[in-house]
């Protein structure tokens, strides 16, 4: 089968634009496969991974997978990446996870919603990041991470990780958001023109108070 690469019990099949599973691959490979590269499709099913059962790793990076994703019982599963999916609700998949994959303890959600990350998202910072760590231990016990979990933050994620949801705050209507095609400007809509050279008088949302200003030294009145 075009795309197929079988190693062992590794199976991969990668870049291969397929929405759902196919049958034949689970079929063909369910049986035997540990681990099962299905990275850089365009999945937004998991029907017919129920084929795989013995599956210890399961690599599901660059798809289209949501908060609708349904993952069969897969007992001996111990590392997921869901890496650069679209999933938004952490709480949904977690719950989840819980349920139907018990021995996980490797889990990457980088490039979703669901995981605040201050490289991809300017919004985000390293204390979102702390609460997402301990919320998700909160809620998978086992789990571990690339950087090594602490006492401390195990302990605090059965104390108050059920506090720790990293919710973006409602923008307030009283907010003046820029649209990034029209840049802030003070000048009237009458003189934004770069060939119009006549003064003007405008209001301006900042304050200066000029202390360390000498500009105006040096203009004359007749200048004003």
């Amino acid at each position: 089968m075009a795309g197929l690469v079988v190693s062992g019990t590794q199976v991969s099949y990668i870049g291969q634009d397929c929405r759902e599973i196919p049958e034949h691959l689970g079929r063909d490979c369910g049986h035997f496969a540990k681990r099962l590269d299905l990275s850089f499709n365009l999945l937004r099913s998991l029907e017919g991974l129920s084929a795989f059962g013995s599956l210890e790793e399961l690599i599901l990076d660059n798809n289209l997978l949501g908060n609708d994703l349904v993952l069969p019982g897969l007992p001996r599963l111990h590392t997921l990446t869901l890496n650069k999916n679209q999933i938004t609700d952490l709480e949904c998949l977690l719950d989840h996870l819980a349920e139907v994959t018990p021995a996980l303890e490797y889990l990457s959600l980088l490039g979703n919603v669901a995981c605040p990350n201050e490289l991809v998202s300017l919004e985000k910072d390293e204390e979102d990041y702390k609460r997402y760590r301990c919320f998700v231990l909160h809620k998978l016990p086992n789990l571990k991470f690339a950087r090594k979990v602490t006492r401390q933050e195990r302990e605090e994620a059965l104390l108050r990780g059920s506090f720790m949801k990293v919710v973006k705050p409602k923008a307030s209507s009283d907010c003046v958001t820029a649209s990034p095609e029209h840049h802030y400007t003070p000048l009237p809509s009458a003189s934004r023109d770069l060939t119009n050279h006549r003064g003007v008088l405008g209001k301006c949302r900042y304050v200066y108070y000029g202390k360390n200003s000498e500009g105006n030294r040096f203009i004359r009145d007749d200048q004003l």
